[in-house]
């Protein structure tokens, strides 16, 4: 995020972060083992598919995989989850789409293929429901009651486990790369390389399943209301979160974070639908996904 005077802003973010769970990391929580980088089902690599707006979208291929990571108290217990096939945006959701399908572009540094931020979550569920609607397919959100139709066939945002899954591709690792911390200039921008900006979409490395920007450039609004003790809490098949709360989470890390909030186990969150646009952050976006048929 781009620096700021000491104002009520500033006091009001730095109260937001000291939330457990929703603070950056100072260093690593757990080994930077290799990782294997292969999908996760060997017998079904994920296909591509362009959808009528023209925007790629990868079959992630459902399957098993650890979530979490036991080093980390809201990433805690590392377990078991078992996740349903899927289809994920490719890129982060760029500015140009968000503008040509909402009509106005909200990011504070402006570039029609950078991602879109300023993004709140409220906005990223009616974006979901508007793309939906220019494809004739069946919104999944309730805009009212803030509720998702996972049965819909239209866009979303991808639940953690999800998302995590899609990051992961088949690593075990912290990272969904090798050679951990170090290869991460050439996967991710982020605060050591990012000149304190994010980039166009689909510059760094792409994860296993075809991914960019899984990690870095800007964080990810997901689906869940987050809760510290989430992990332990979510049924072992496609786990959804708690039904409600105060803040949602974000996944990837970003521009603006450290090496530690990129890995595939980091979680960040922020109030859904804030108000005060002096704490509408810059590194904030998300990417959408839609149920295989």
């Amino acid at each position: 995020m781009q620096q700021r005077s000491f104002t009520t802003c500033t006091l009001v973010t730095l109260l937001a972060l000291t939330t457990v769970g929703c603070v950056e990391r100072t260093r690593p929580e757990t080994s930077q083992t290799p990782t294997s980088n292969e999908p996760a089902s060997a017998s079904e690599q994920p296909s591509e598919i362009e959808t009528s707006g023209g925007v790629p979208m990868v079959l992630i291929p459902g399957g098993e995989f650890t979530m979490g990571s036991d080093g980390q108290q809201d990433a805690a217990p590392a377990h078991k989850v078992t996740v349903s096939p899927f289809y994920m945006d490719r890129y982060e959701v760029t500015q140009a789409f968000y503008e040509r399908l909402i009509g106005k572009n909200p990011a504070r540094r402006k570039g029609e293929q950078n991602p879109v931020e300023r993004v709140r979550w409220t906005d990223a569920l009616k974006f979901c429901n508007a793309r939906s609607a220019e494809e004739g397919l069946t919104p999944c959100y309730n805009l009212e009651t803030r509720a998702c139709d996972f049965s819909a066939d239209g866009y979303r945002l991808p639940t953690e486990a999800e998302w995590e899954y899609a990051c992961r591709a088949g690593s075990t690792g912290d990272y969904y790369f090798e050679g951990g911390a170090d290869r991460l200039d050439a996967n991710a921008w982020f605060r050591d390389n990012a000149g304190r900006k994010h980039h166009p979409v689909g510059q760094k490395e792409p994860n296993a399943f075809g991914l960019y920007d899984m990690a870095g450039n800007v964080r990810e609004w997901c689906n869940d209301w987050y809760a510290v003790d989430a992990y332990s809490a979510d049924p072992a098949a496609d786990p959804r979160g708690p039904a409600s709360g105060e803040k949602t989470v974000l996944r990837g890390g970003a521009f603006s974070g450290s090496a530690e909030t990129c890995t595939s186990w980091s979680r960040y969150c922020d109030e859904p639908g804030f108000t005060d646009a002096c704490v509408a952050s810059d590194d904030y976006g998300f990417r959408c996904v839609k149920r295989a048929k």
